[in-house]
């Protein structure tokens, strides 16, 4: 098993560029994410490491090889997609170690690889089933063992978790989760839930446009995103945007009132348009207050979501404990919230303030 190192790479369809000059390193045994709305490139990159996308310029390595130009069989990678794409004929084994028994890998050594990949994944008990008597969590087990057989050096996953049902999706994570721990394998997966990037990575590659628009932890993005994006994309529900007036050491906005929030980052000399950004949990509501309306409260159990519509027209999400009792539909309030907990944006650049 290796890493992956991706240097300045360029995919163009004809005139049309969409991936502009990615570089990525993916360290050995990582469990990294590429994570972004739809359209934003992260299968396509995923593709090109695989080599079923050819590189326009640029390099992608996978150890210490320059696989830019190689085949896709000769890259050392195994690939998950979403779709199962499983053999409906054959039984799980047989599935398992059908692209084993295409390259001529003597019976015995095929069936001890199987068994390997099945007492990982939890399948002894399905070998001799046929994809049509699986639960769509097993047939994707299936599809992840058929890639463990071929020993590859790295794993891609294409949204192998898509065309779950959610108590599934949770499932899978789990195993997901379990199967890099156990087999410590480097591992590369694409996604546009979030919620998965957060629990499933290492590393997050948070893709907008073709373009990497920032690269760390779960957590390191989480509290320190690098500019507007990333803060929205990241966390679940996201981070409240308001419009603010930056002047003085201070930020007004009308939403959250019309008195100054004093605040230590560095703001423009000159004053002028800003972004303020607070995520809901850290705000808190004063049913005393006024000027944001209550439009609709969701019950969750655990928390309860509340959502505020500013006079300006502006959205609020405020979320709450469920011991905490929710104001009356209709009704006008306002929110509180520890300045140190807010993030400023510069309102044309979307660049963090800091």
């Amino acid at each position: 098993m290796s890493g992956v190192k991706i240097s300045n790479a360029i995919k163009k369809y004809e005139t049309v560029q969409v991936i502009h000059g990615v570089d990525l390193e993916v360290e050995h045994g990582e469990f990294c994410v590429f994570v972004g709305p739809s359209g934003c490139g992260k299968s396509t990159l995923l593709r090109m490491i695989a080599g079923l996308e050819e590189t326009t310029s640029g390099t992608i390595q996978i150890g210490d090889r320059d696989v830019t130009t190689a085949d896709p069989a000769d890259r050392g990678v195994a690939m998950v997609f979403q779709t199962y794409a499983l053999y409906p004929h054959m039984t799980v084994a047989e599935n398992m170690g059908f692209g084993l028994k295409m390259n001529g890998v003597p019976k015995a050594e095929v069936k001890r690889k199987v068994n390997e990949a099945s007492q990982i994944l939890k399948l002894d008990d399905y070998l001799g089933r046929k994809p049509k008597a699986l639960s769509g969590g097993q047939r994707q087990r299936v599809a992840i063992g058929r890639a463990i057989v071929r020993g590859p050096e790295v794993f891609l996953f294409d949204e192998p978790l898509s065309n779950l049902d959610a108590e599934l999706r949770v499932e899978m994570r789990v195993e997901l989760a379990r199967l890099h721990k156990e087999i410590g394998a480097t591992m590369i997966y694409v996604t546009h839930d979030q919620v998965e990037a957060m629990t499933l990575a290492d590393k997050i590659v948070v893709l907008r446009a073709g373009n990497v628009e920032q690269v760390g932890s779960p957590m390191q993005l989480y509290k320190n995103p690098d500019n507007k994006f990333v803060a929205g994309f990241i966390g679940s529900p996201g981070m409240n945007f308001v419009e603010g007036f930056a002047k003085d050491g201070s930020v007004d906005c009308a939403a959250f009132g019309n008195g100054s929030i004093n605040t230590s980052v560095s703001l423009p000399a000159m004053g002028g348009a800003v972004t303020v950004g607070v995520r809901p949990q850290h705000l808190t509501i004063d049913p005393n207050g006024d000027g944001l309306i209550v439009d609709l409260v969701e019950h969750l159990g655990g928390v309860t979501y509340i959502y505020l519509n500013a006079t300006n027209g502006e959205r609020i999400i405020v979320e709450a404990s469920a011991e905490v009792e929710a104001p009356a539909l209709g009704s006008k309030v306002s929110v509180a919230f520890d300045p140190e907990n807010m993030m400023l944006f510069d309102a044309k650049t979307e660049k963090r303030l800091r």
